[in-house]
C-alpha cells in the first residue's frame, strides 16, 4: 500500500481517533504482523505531543498456544505487575489505540469451556479498573490487515493481493480521502445533526420487524439519548472511538425488551465464528438461543455474568451504506456492525444518558444503564427491516423502512 496513503490513515487515527493532547501518554495494542504501520503511528503520536508511547504487540497463534497449554487457574489470576500497570493507567489516564488484525477463526481448536472460564474470570478482575477510567480518557479501535484475516475476506486471492485488497477496503471504509481529517469533521457534523433530530422525537420504545423472523421491541431510558460520531471525555476532549463508525446508538433500559432477533451476519467472538443464530428475550433477558455453528459458545456468552443476557446498545445503521454496499463480509465486528443495524449484549454506555456527567455509577444503573463485564455487538439489519419508534404519549414514527432511514430529512444519506 502507498506509504503516503498510510501516512494519512495514521494521522487520522492520531488527530481524530485519539485527538492526543500534548504531554499525554499513549498505549498502542497491535499484532506483530504490522510493525511498520505501528512505527508510523508512533511517530505521528510523538509529533502530536505525546509524552511516552507504550506498544504492546500480540501474536494470535501464541495466544492459542497459551490457552491450550497454560493451567486454567494460573490464567485466571492477575499478577501483581499486571495490577500495577492497570493502577498506573487509572492514575495517568493515557489514550489507548487498539489496532485489530485477528484471524476470525484464530482460536479454533481451543477448548471453549476453558476459554470462557478464563475470559469470565479475567473480565471480572479487570472490570473495576475499566470502570475507573470510563469517560475519562480517549480511546480508538481501528484496523490493519492480518494475513489470515485478509485470506478469510478474499479467499480466492494469493496472500499479497488479499492483504492489499483488505488495506484498500479498510481505507475506503475509514474515509481516508485526500483530506481524511476534514472528511471526518464533516461526517461528525452530519451524525450529530441526525442524533439531534432523533433525540427531538423523545422516543420511549422501538419496535423491530423483518421477514427473517425478527419481531422484537425494546424500551428506552427516560433520560436516554442517541449518540454517534465523536465522543467527549468528562474533561471536554473530543475523540472518535471507532474508525470507521456509521452508527447512531443508544443504551436501552436494561431488562426491558421482548421478542426474537435474528442475526444477519456471523459474530466473531474470542477467535470463533458464531453463525446463523437468533436470540429470544423474555422479560428483558435472553431466554433461548439458536445457532447453526458454535451454539454452546453463544450460550456461555449470555451467561458470563448477570448483565450479559441483557442489552446494552441499540444502533441504527442504514442498510444502504458504503460498507454494506462493498459486498464484503469482514468477519470483524468493527466493520460488520457498521454495515447494518445492530444490538449489543452486556455493558451499556453511561454517556447515553442526559446529565450522565453529574451521576455516580449507581445512578447510571438506576437510570437504566446495563452493567456487565462484556459488550458484544451482533448484526440484525436486513433489506426489509422496519423500525418504528414510539414516544411516551403513544405517538409512533417510522424510523426505518426497507432497511434504511424512513425520515425524509435524512434523504437516506449517512
Amino acid at each position: 500500500m502507498n506509504k503516503s496513503i498510510l501516512n494519512k490513515y495514521a494521522e487520522l487515527l492520531v488527530k481524530k481517533g485519539l485527538n492526543i493532547q500534548k504531554g499525554q501518554d499513549v498505549f498502542v495494542t497491535a499484532s506483530v504482523e504490522q510493525p511498520e504501520f505501528v512505527a508510523l503511528v508512533v511517530n505521528k503520536l510523538y509529533k502530536a505531543g505525546a509524552r511516552k508511547v507504550f506498544v504492546d504487540f500480540y501474536y494470535q497463534p501464541l495466544d492459542k498456544v497459551t490457552y491450550n497449554g497454560a493451567n486454567t487457574k494460573a490464567m485466571c489470576t492477575l499478577e501483581s505487575f499486571e495490577k500495577a500497570k492497570l493502577e498506573w493507567r487509572s492514575e495517568h489516564l493515557p489514550a489507548r489505540l487498539m489496532l485489530v488484525s485477528d484471524d476470525p477463526d484464530g482460536l479454533k481448536g481451543v477448548n471453549q469451556n476453558k476459554l470462557m472460564t478464563i475470559q469470565q474470570a479475567r473480565a471480572a478482575i479487570l472490570k473495576p479498573y475499566r470502570d475507573e477510567i470510563d469517560a475519562k480518557h480517549q480511546w480508538c479501535i481501528a484496523a490493519v490487515p492480518g494475513e489470515k484475516w485478509a485470506k478469510k475476506v478474499f479467499p480466492g486471492e494469493r496472500k499479497s493481493v488479499a492483504i492489499e485488497k483488505l488495506w484498500q477496503a479498510i481505507l475506503d471504509c475509514s474515509l481516508v480521502t485526500e483530506d481524511p481529517v476534514a472528511s471526518w469533521d464533516d461526517f461528525n457534523k452530519q451524525i450529530k445533526q441526525k442524533c439531534d433530530y432523533i433525540n427531538g422525537l423523545k422516543l420511549r420504545k422501538l419496535y423491530y420487524k423483518s421477514k427473517n423472523g425478527t419481531n422484537f421491541n425494546v424500551t428506552l431510558n427516560e433520560l436516554g439519548k442517541f449518540c454517534g460520531g465523536y465522543d467527549t471525555t468528562l474533561s471536554g476532549v473530543n475523540f472518535n472511538p471507532n474508525i470507521p463508525s456509521l452508527e447512531i446508538f443508544t443504551s436501552p433500559k436494561f431488562g426491558a425488551c421482548e421478542g426474537t432477533v435474528v442475526a444477519t451476519k456471523p459474530l466473531s467472538y474470542q477467535g470463533h465464528l458464531i453463525e446463523n443464530f437468533s436470540l429470544t428475550f423474555t422479560n428483558g433477558k435472553v431466554s433461548s438461543v439458536k445457532a447453526e455453528k458454535n451454539e454452546e459458545l453463544l450460550r456461555q456468552l449470555v451467561a458470563i455474568d448477570e448483565g450479559s443476557c441483557m442489552l446494552g446498545e441499540c444502533a441504527l445503521v442504514p442498510f444502504d451504506n458504503p460498507i454494506n454496499n462493498s459486498g464484503l463480509l469482514f468477519y470483524e465486528t468493527l466493520y460488520d456492525e457498521n454495515a447494518c443495524c445492530h444490538l449489543a449484549l452486556g455493558r451499556g454506555f453511561p454517556d447515553c444518558l442526559f446529565g450522565y456527567e453529574n451521576m455516580t455509577k449507581e445512578e447510571y444503573h438506576k437510570n437504566g444503564i446495563n452493567d456487565s463485564s462484556i459488550h458484544v455487538d451482533f448484526m440484525i439489519g436486513s433489506a426489509d427491516l422496519e423500525i418504528v419508534g414510539e414516544d411516551a404519549f403513544g405517538t409512533k414514527t417510522t424510523i426505518f423502512k426497507n432497511g434504511n432511514w424512513a425520515i425524509s430529512e435524512f434523504n437516506n444519506k449517512l
